[in-house]
């Protein structure tokens, strides 16, 4: 991973010498709670609906051991003794106190760590594949350029107070874990016929109010021009993009309004300008940041065959998690282990100083120091030998983080919601719970098979409810909490944006609505095989609209 330089060190301890002393003023009476929002949200600061919440930024999802036990420090001595992983491959801290925040910077900074940008309209953290580095679908990885667009986004004297926050996502892999064609930008790695390195760019992807799907602008961008075609985008934005209406202020509206061929059109304008300028990349560059994330050197561990299959032959629970939890890696010795923070009827995200720590003796022993964050707040292991599986596994039993469920129903990602969001029209978390326990049993999600629900408690979509298979989105109506159904949605190369299904369910009816739609799912699907999105996609809506509001209701009605 990245190691910061001089000018690191010194670049985020100037940050909290400097937000040491705003907060200072701002409890003096100074600074007014006005005069001190955009400072504080220049250093991830947000003002929930009970207390401040402080959200650090892990970079394209990448943290060591040290720096997974800082965090355990920091959600013990200045929180409650946990923290939430997001979707962002962020954490955030609910409950510290203003006061005591630029001593919790302090800590993280002495394990290179900031909360710079993870806030406010400026390029926020550049997030990747979870399984970069391991993955036997992998191009190249493409962590060495999004640690290269961090660099070049932190502070940036033009983009730092844009029309709106701007999301940049990369993957380097043929299938997308990044979720990369609902970002501002994506990148797709890839090769030409010369077998030299370049991306696909995408622009103009998005939740929230208005989602829309990402638009192809250039199939092939060399890689020497990354960040000057990254500038251009951003130059054409930062001209045109809305600042009279926050709601329409994204760029993926500029896209929508001006059109994907005549937006390419300027950005190649303004990218002729700057091609040749200091902003191209020089190889060696690219050569010294890659050296960083170089993969550790994976002795051969051929006797993790054999012990495997005997592990899994004597103990069912471990074979369904490592069925579930364990990916192939590129190198056939080892696996990419998913530590799911999603325990049954437990919060999704969630994770105490105890099963950081955990996780950070674990990785430190088995894992070559290397904790990975996925977008659907769940923990990675990147490169684990089969040899280890069972120690790992006995380590996170210990610990309750060994539940086997990634990618099935109740692998639910969940934003904070009504328990602790200002913006929220309704909780998320007790919905996701309750889901989580009525289909909690094993047999019953290895009957269903693979199945994303994702759950947002507002329409800005922080639970990216519409690429959910199945999406919840809170509603308020006349005072009321209801949840409106979205079907179809999906996040990967194939994304789409999920169809209101119909009318909102009431808290305590919307888990039977979703045993309802898995219902009808297994009734109609053609076989075991055939997964819940390919199935929706194949029907469509109206078996699963006849099954919630009955054979008479219309789309209308329904609606």
């Amino acid at each position: 991973m990245y190691r910061y330089d001089e000018f690191d060190h010194a670049f985020v301890a100037e940050r909290i010498a400097q937000f040491r002393d705003q907060v200072e003023r701002r409890l003096s009476g100074e600074l007014s709670e006005d005069a001190f929002k955009p400072l504080r949200l220049m250093n991830g600061v947000y003002l929930q609906l009970h207390a401040y919440m402080l959200r650090i930024a892990i970079p394209y999802g990448t943290l060591s051991s040290r720096q997974m036990r800082m965090l355990a420090h920091v959600a013990r001595t200045y929180d409650r003794g946990y923290g939430h992983f997001t979707t962002r491959q962020n954490l955030q801290f609910n409950w510290p106190k203003l006061s005591e925040m630029p001593d919790a910077l302090a800590d993280l900074a002495s394990v290179e760590m900031h909360a710079i940008q993870t806030s406010g309209n400026c390029i926020r953290n550049v997030t990747a594949d979870h399984f970069a580095g391991a993955a036997a679908d992998e191009v190249a990885d493409p962590r060495p350029y999004a640690e290269i667009l961090r660099q070049w986004s932190s502070v940036h004297p033009e983009f730092s107070f844009l029309p709106r926050k701007f999301k940049i996502a990369v993957t380097g892999a043929e299938r997308d874990r990044a979720a990369i064609q609902v970002h501002d930008v994506g990148l797709h790695l890839k090769k030409n016929d010369k077998g030299e390195i370049g991306f696909a760019v995408y622009v103009g992807g998005g939740q929230g109010r208005t989602p829309l799907v990402a638009k192809l602008i250039r199939d092939y961008l060399p890689e020497a021009d990354l960040l000057s075609y990254i500038t251009a985008i951003m130059r054409v934005y930062n001209l045109h993009g809305r600042r009279d209406n926050k709601y329409k202020a994204r760029i993926k509206i500029l896209v929508h309004e001006t059109g994907a061929e005549e937006l390419a059109r300027q950005v190649e304008v303004e990218f002729d300008k700057l091609r040749d300028t200091e902003l191209k990349l020089p190889e060696a560059d690219v050569q010294a940041i890659s050296a960083y994330f170089a993969p550790p050197a994976l002795p051969e561990r051929p006797e993790g065959w054999e012990s495997l299959a005997r592990w899994k032959k004597a103990d069912p629970a471990f074979a369904r998690w490592v069925q579930q939890n364990v990916q192939p890696h590129k190198n056939p010795d080892y696996g990419m282990v998913t530590i799911s923070l999603k325990p049954i009827g437990g919060i999704p995200g969630d994770a105490t100083d105890v099963q950081m720590e955990a996780v950070a003796d674990i990785a430190e022993e088995y894992a070559f120091d290397e904790i990975r964050v996925s977008h659907e707040q769940n923990l990675i292991l990147p490169h684990v030998a089969l040899a280890d599986l069972e120690a790992v596994y006995r380590g996170l039993v210990a610990n309750g983080l060994e539940t086997a469920n990634a990618g099935l129903i109740t692998d639910i990602i969940a934003c904070p919601g009504l328990d602790y969001c200002a913006l929220a029209n309704a909780r998320s978390i007790p919905v996701a719970q309750e889901i989580s326990t009525r289909f909690g049993s094993p047999e019953r999600q290895a009957e269903i098979g693979e199945l994303k629900i994702k759950i947002s408690g507002c329409i800005n979509a922080c639970g990216h409810h519409h690429v959910g298979h199945i999406g919840l989105l809170g509603v308020e109506k006349k005072g009321a909490e209801l949840y409106q159904i979205t079907l179809g949605g999906s996040g990967d190369e194939n994304t789409s944006i999920g169809e209101i299904i119909g009318r909102g369910f009431e808290p305590d009816k919307v888990t039977d609505a979703i045993e309802t739609i898995v219902d009808t799912y297994l009734g109609l699907r053609l076989d075991p095989s055939e997964t819940f999105l390919t199935a929706y996609r194949r029907v469509g809506p109206q078996p699963f609209k006849t099954a919630l509001y009955g054979a008479s209701s219309s789309a209308a009605e329904a609606a």
